[in-house]
């Protein structure tokens, strides 16, 4: 069974843990780059994008104003610890989210897509709470929103993201396990 949604994203934390070359050109797809650890080359990321933009998919930098115009990605991701109000102009925002304050904090940031995590249990450690497919429906209903799902999506639970009210979903260590979950998702 496919799982059909209006967006995709991938996250990475580096260039080399995504081959573009194995997964089709799709306009659904968005690619952010969120490194915490070792930087990279900055040309590197550059070739990166342009990648990216020859596939079709969008690609985001993760909390970083600098590299995102240097590399002149699409977008800017705003984690959920990050509060910061950006002013400029034309700036796509897309942040992720845990709970009530959060979500209202990305709305004020002028967030145009929320990543409301935990969906399903995850396996790291002091992440025990997730909020399930109903938690997450109700909480879409009462802000009237199709947030984007992200957490503990596997390839075991694909099917149940068919009865979530959103709009996309989110993927990050199932990518690097599985790179084969990308033939059911696009």
């Amino acid at each position: 069974m496919f799982i059909i949604k209006n967006n995709y994203y991938l996250y990475i934390e580096n260039t080399k843990v995504l081959n573009l070359n194995r997964i089709k050109r799709n306009k659904k797809i968005s690619i952010i780059y969120r490194n915490n650890g070792a930087k990279e080359n900055i040309e590197i990321i550059r070739k990166f994008k342009r990648q990216c933009t020859h596939k079709g998919f969008k690609f985001y930098v993760s909390n970083d104003l600098k590299l995102l115009k240097y590399c002149k990605a699409d977008g800017l991701y705003v984690s959920s610890y990050n509060k910061k109000i950006y002013l400029e102009k034309n700036l796509k925002l897309i942040g992720s989210a845990h709970s009530f304050k959060e979500i209202n904090e990305k709305l004020k940031q002028g967030c145009k897509d929320i990543f409301l995590s935990r969906l399903f249990k995850t396996s790291y450690k002091n992440k025990a709470t997730f909020l399930g497919v109903v938690k997450f429906n109700l909480i879409a209903n009462k802000y009237n929103l199709k947030f984007i799902a992200l957490g503990g999506i596997k390839d075991s639970n694909l099917n149940k993201l068919n009865i979530v009210k959103t709009k996309g979903l989110a993927l990050l260590s199932e990518i690097k396990k599985k790179p084969a979950i990308s033939s059911r998702l696009f």
